[in-house]
């Protein structure tokens, strides 16, 4: 097949100084590419096409005036290859149905699906492309309105455990490294009409028997739940970082999940995205990102690229301490403004958001390296290392001996127990400083 982008080059890297909107200024590909395993999302960047509630589709891509919808999957997967080797992004990822147009039955959906999964597997025979994760679109159709695996009625659970069985096949046929689950209506609208303790049991027992069946096949990549508190369903039981953690606890799932987390969904959830990460890596399930970024002043997920230096660096610290993302990745789960409708503003895109990322984990890096923030928190907690502080981490205190060494104590000023200060303003001038 032709060029299907001929006026995006390869994207080299040019440094800071740079003006050109087709340069990196920080991302250098032949460094940074192991380390930030940037992918391409393929249901934005090849599918989306800038409809929104109140327009049409804005987008000119290449594949637009083709009619047949196969050879139109069959162009855009020759285009996700061909736009990730002029990026230097090593990786893409997929929901089936963005691969591959749904059929009259799922017989006919899965031959459609094992044309395209053929032509990738061909594709990637030539490239340095490969496949970060695949999930299964268990949302987008009528038939999960009320939900996948939480539906009320079995034959839906039956059809997405179809759905699922077969996107892990492609998963593993593709080299796969992870797989995602996304409970996009994994929840409820209202509780009136709602057994919220089935709803859960099932959605654990549909993980379960995706377990089983992963073994059955050798899929051996890391299994990956991606948290969302609301948008679709009011109520997600998937909200955030925590309340995944509680449930693959609860379910006995923790041996084989961590969390892709996502910069939008953890706005949406009233956390910083630091704050989930955090929380995922001090429990052992920080797996992979999708990196993107919301408007706070919109109150839904606007999947818009990420900009901000601020959070991408606090986010590459999170991922530095955690000793990188291991088989996970930077999923740029993000599309171009609908009036960015040309296709150099999706490179450009992709561009800006590679070198935040870039610009980001070097400040983390020079942070970690000078210990900038441990330092200062090693200084707050440090009661807790000597005396009382060690002695009550030790399981040797009680509430009488903690008492009894209280009871004539000077209480009077925050000083007299030791308090000093948060120096919250200081610490953000430090994270200032580094960028």
């Amino acid at each position: 097949m032709s060029e299907l982008f001929p006026s995006i080059p390869k994207i080299k890297f040019e440094g800071p100084k740079s003006d050109s909107p087709l340069a990196f200024k920080y991302y250098e590909p032949a460094k940074d590419k192991d380390s930030l395993r940037f992918a391409m999302a393929f249901w934005h960047s090849m599918c989306a096409g800038g409809r929104d509630p109140f327009g049409d589709p804005t987008a000119e891509r290449p594949w637009n005036s083709v009619a047949d919808p196969m050879e139109a999957a069959k162009m855009r997967m020759h285009g996700v290859f061909e736009l990730t080797e002029k990026l230097s992004m090593p990786y893409f990822c997929f929901h089936d149905r963005d691969i591959a147009p749904e059929g009259a039955s799922l017989r006919e959906t899965n031959k459609n699906l094992d044309v395209i999964v053929a032509l990738a597997k061909d594709l990637m025979k030539g490239s340095p492309t490969k496949l970060l994760w695949g999930t299964a679109n268990c949302f987008g159709n009528p038939r999960y309105m009320h939900g996948a695996a939480t539906s009320p009625e079995p034959k839906v659970f039956a059809y997405a455990a179809a759905q699922v069985k077969k996107a892990l096949e492609v998963t593993k046929e593709l080299g796969g490294q992870n797989y995602v689950f996304w409970g996009g209506r994994e929840g409820y609208e209202t509780l009136l009409n709602t057994d919220m303790k089935m709803e859960q049991e099932n959605m654990a027992k549909f993980l379960h028997l995706a377990v089983d069946y992963a073994k059955e096949i050798g899929f051996t990549g890391q299994f990956l739940i991606e948290p969302k508190p609301k948008e679709p369903t009011k109520h997600q039981y998937d909200f955030d970082a925590a309340t995944c953690y509680g449930f693959l606890k609860e379910y006995d799932l923790l041996p084989y999940f961590k969390l892709n987390l996502e910069t939008n969904h953890a706005t949406l959830a009233q956390h910083t995205m630091q704050h989930d990460m955090r929380f995922a890596r001090d429990h052992g399930i920080l797996g992979s990102v999708d990196a993107n970024q919301g408007d706070e002043m919109l109150g839904w997920d606007t999947d818009q690229f990420p900009t901000n230096l601020y959070v991408t660096t606090l986010i590459m610290y999170e991922v530095q301490k955690n000793g990188g993302l291991h088989s996970g990745g930077l999923n740029f789960d993000a599309k171009v403004r609908r009036g960015s409708y040309k296709v150099e503003d999706l490179a450009i895109a992709h561009i800006v958001g590679m070198d935040s990322f870039a610009r980001g984990a070097q400040a983390a890096s020079r942070m970690i390296a000078d210990k900038a923030l441990d330092k200062l928190l090693d200084e707050r907690y440090a009661g807790w290392k000597s005396g009382v502080g060690a002695s009550i981490r030790a399981g040797k205190e009680s509430f009488k001996s903690l008492e009894a060494a209280m009871l004539d104590a000077k209480t009077a000023n925050p000083s007299d127990f030791g308090l000093g200060s948060g120096k919250q303003e200081y610490l953000e001038s430090i994270v200032n400083r580094y960028l």
